[in-house]
């Protein structure tokens, strides 16, 4: 992961309405171990963290500036100048909403891949306890990663090369309410432009449907879904979006276009990289069993609404059955 340039600056804002103190950097992060674990950290907790949104630039404006010195940062290479603007604007903003304690704020530029991001973030110190060689202890301060609320990521190579995008900045919705980060979006100068659980959900009963069509073994619905699952997650490790003919691939290899085209014949409205929502997926699972004639297939998130399982009685109670299922049932018992 290459590391182009990285360069940390400080706000602090403590919670009494004190006006902000700026401390700014003037120099870059050196190239080292110690920066290339620090970008690591911050990539696998940011990536681990749910409820992320997905989007693209406002037009440039004076509400929304960061992408117009964005640009002036690729055209001219200088990252000092454009992350030191950028932390100014910042603090007006935090200072306005006075929802918000500072931090060190973390500007990465890198490469992943063949890949460019740029990763902002407010980090936060811990204090902890370090033991000294002499087996003494003293205290310390580490940075936080697991308390991260703020923070962005903008894939640069989707930005210039693909401007019709609508999901090449990833953002922390955070838990905390939307007015305690909505100046921070404000500050990237992102709105939404794909709903990622809407669109996991979404996929999700495609890939249910094209199990049902298909009408595959039960040991075959499995797999697939596991294929599926085991694919999505590692894609949302990594902080990468689905491809929807890459998964195709993965989950029927002797025909690897038949998901792929069932989606796109029956029209589920999904875009060919879909940003996959970790909670979303960890939702998802398919019980199946079969015995006797009888087979029974369904997913995890239907206990509870529309299926019931009696525990003691080992039987299941099932609500708002398939239209061709009910009529079936019906002239059965006509």
């Amino acid at each position: 992961m290459p590391i182009r340039h990285s360069i940390i600056h400080q706000i602090d804002k403590k919670p009494d309405g004190s006006p902000a103190v700026l401390h700014l950097s003037s120099t870059e992060l050196l190239e080292s171990q110690a920066t290339e674990n620090l970008l690591n950290d911050l990539n696998v907790a940011y990536n681990a963290k749910t409820g992320k949104g997905w989007g693209f630039f406002h037009a440039q404006s004076g509400a929304f500036p960061l992408s117009g010195w964005l640009q002036d940062f690729v055209d001219h290479g200088n990252f000092i100048e454009f992350s030191t603007t950028a932390t100014e604007h910042l603090t007006k903003l935090m200072e306005e909403s006075n929802l918000s304690v500072g931090g060190h704020v973390l500007f990465a530029h890198y490469q992943q891949g063949l890949t460019e991001y740029l990763v902002i973030a407010m980090l936060q110190q811990s204090e902890s306890v370090t033991v000294n060689a002499d087996l003494s202890v003293t205290p310390s301060k580490h940075l936080d990663f697991g308390n991260i609320h703020l923070a962005a990521r903008i894939n640069l190579s989707e930005w210039r090369n693909n401007p019709q995008s609508r999901q090449y900045i990833s953002y922390l919705k955070g838990s905390k309410g939307r007015k305690a980060t909505d100046y921070f979006r404000d500050f990237i100068g992102c709105q939404e432009g794909v709903d990622g659980p809407g669109e996991t959900r979404t996929l999700l009963k495609a890939f249910s449907d094209f199990v049902t069509a298909e009408d595959l073994h039960e040991d075959s619905a499995r797999e697939k879904t596991q294929a599926l699952v085991s694919y999505s997650m590692a894609k949302v490790k990594i902080g990468e979006p689905i491809t929807l003919d890459e998964l195709s691939e993965l989950i029927d290899e002797d025909s690897p276009k038949a998901f792929y085209d069932f989606i796109r014949n029956k029209d589920y409205g999904l875009s060919q990289e879909i940003p996959a929502d970790k909670r979303t997926l960890n939702q998802f699972r398919r019980f199946t069993g079969r015995a006797e004639g009888m087979s029974i297939s369904f997913e995890q998130h239907l206990l509870g609404s529309k299926i019931e399982f009696d525990l003691e009685a080992g039987t299941l109670i099932l609500r708002g059955l398939p239209t061709q299922l009910a009529d079936q049932l019906k002239r059965a018992y006509a």
